[in-house]
């Protein structure tokens, strides 16, 4: 046999050696019982390969002792009655089966599930649910000054990660994850969204009604709504939370200030349930009563409400006028 096609059948016989030892672990864990499973798929990204070897080729008799031995051996503090590392781990892949439940498949082997078991909750996450300029539809994890993109190409809920090439995370043993986590934490800065990120997020609607018009009184509401993906929320554990801050200014015709008031607004919701409020919007009504004849007197034609909103969450604002009448 000439040199090359000595060469050519050795990689032939290589490739077919390398694809059927893969194919022995991938039927081996096709034959798993639901329990067992469930706990290879939990722990891929801190299973090592030979304890994934070990762990499917002993009998079915000794994988509950396995199971006890793996995670003792990732306990902190053996002397303690909890293991918090598995206690958080575990935390960790039941947040993602419950956020992200709907790519087809369990929500921790998402490319956003990945990362929040891998690293924990972002320090800020920014939803853009709405398609952009590129008719596409992301999310901006922040941790730290370091952002973390997700992209869904066609809006369709799949989302993939693009900041960069994070495959080698699916074979990392991370034997404390605490260790992890307080190296996360010492490294963080205070969070800055960086300008080109995004464009401004922050778009509302907003509505006057004048409810009573007398001499020396007047009482109204303004309402202000926006959808649900248009808030940038930051995370606060389990628990998505931000402020809104609502400056009212009513001007009288010649531009003169006539009354104002300044009101905080937080806004917190389950991050399992942020998902579900795609598509609705988060109401703000806002009650104004100004009193004295003499200012009552001054909004008449041509009086405006400036209203200015500020997300304390990005420090986005915008500002609208609505006729006072």
């Amino acid at each position: 046999m000439r040199p090359r096609l000595r060469a050519a059948a050795a990689l032939v016989l290589a490739c077919g050696a390398l694809a059927g030892a893969a194919c022995r672990w991938y039927n081996l864990e096709r034959k798993l019982d639901p329990a067992n499973a469930d706990f290879i798929s939990k722990v891929r990204y801190i299973i090592t390969g030979a304890e994934r070897h070990a762990f499917l080729l002993s009998p079915d008799a000794e994988k509950p002792k396995f199971i006890e031995e793996f995670w003792a051996r990732r306990n902190p503090d053996p002397s303690s009655g909890e293991n918090t590392f598995k206690t958080e781990y575990l935390k960790r892949i039941e947040q993602a089966r419950r956020m992200f439940p709907g790519e087809g498949i369990p929500g921790w082997m998402t490319d956003r599930g990945r990362i929040l078991v891998l690293f924990g909750p972002p320090m800020d996450r920014d939803i853009r649910s709405l398609p952009d300029t590129s008719n596409r539809c992301q999310e901006v994890w922040y941790y730290g000054d370091f952002p973390v993109i997700f992209i869904d190409a066609s809006c369709a809920g799949t989302f993939r990660l693009v900041t960069m090439d994070f495959s080698s995370l699916r074979d990392i043993n991370l034997m404390y994850m605490h260790d992890l986590n307080y190296a996360l934490n010492e490294a963080a800065k205070p969070a800055a969204r960086p300008p080109e990120a995004a464009p401004n997020a922050l778009v509302f609607d907003a509505d006057l009604v004048i409810r009573l018009r007398a001499p020396d009184r007047i009482e109204a509401l303004v309402g202000v709504e926006m959808a649900y993906e248009r808030i940038w929320f930051k995370a606060d554990g389990t628990t998505m939370v931000t402020t809104l801050e609502a400056a009212l200014e009513l001007r009288d015709a010649a531009g003169g200030q006539v009354w104002e008031s300044r009101t905080l607004h937080e806004i917190r919701v389950r991050d399992t349930e942020l998902g579900g409020l795609t598509g609705t919007k988060y109401r703000l009504d806002i009650p104004i009563v100004v009193e004295g004849a003499e200012r009552v007197g001054r909004l008449g034609p041509g009086a405006v409400l400036v209203l200015t909103l500020t997300n304390a969450t990005g420090k986005e604002s915008l500002k609208k006028s609505l006729d006072f009448k």
